[in-house]
């Protein structure tokens, strides 16, 4: 697989940095080279987020992401702002919630899922929505093994709550083949 240059954005508190680390950590137990950042206004809950990872098979020699080959927008102002100037073979991922302009769908390959919803719907609460994002991801990148990501996911969530994440996990991982 190429570089993949993600960017996963949002407001604080819906746990895309938490994204990102999963991410990196589920591609390096996969042998992979991985560097990941982040970044939110003054803030923390609420203001705009953005957390990125690079994920390669090569070292990376610049950690920063200067051209993302992906964007997963869980807000309407993140998906304003980062899903202008992207690259034209960039992949978006939009909460099914958000309207993606029409100028996006024409230059980029476009999913619109349903991230938050089925955190709360199906998984059962909220705060899920970053590892059912992280499935959906998964689902279209193959950045990382299944068990790797699961592992990646269990290293990085609250003792006790490993039950609900993996349902998280598996939601996200079958949103991609419903769409």
């Amino acid at each position: 697989m190429a570089k993949a240059e993600l960017r996963l954005t949002g407001s604080g508190g819906q746990g895309v940095i938490l994204a990102t680390v999963i991410l990196a950590e589920a591609a390096f137990l996969d042998h992979r080279h991985v560097a990941q950042s982040q970044s939110y206004g003054p803030e923390a809950r609420g203001g705009m987020c953005k957390a990125e990872v690079i994920i390669d098979n090569t070292p990376i020699t610049y950690t920063k992401v200067q051209e993302p080959t992906f964007l997963l927008a869980l807000t309407q102002p993140s998906l304003e702002k980062y899903g202008a100037n992207l690259p034209g073979e960039a992949v978006i991922m939009a909460d099914s919630s958000l309207e993606v302009p029409e100028q996006l769908k024409k230059q980029h390959q476009v999913y619109q899922v349903p991230i938050l919803d089925t955190a709360i719907n199906k998984v059962g609460r909220a705060m899920t929505a970053n590892i059912v994002a992280v499935g959906a991801i998964n689902a279209v990148l193959h950045l990382a093994s299944r068990e790797s990501l699961r592992k990646g996911v269990a290293m990085h969530i609250p003792k006790g709550t490993e039950e609900m994440n993996m349902k998280a996990l598996d939601e996200g991982l079958r949103l991609v083949a419903q769409n």
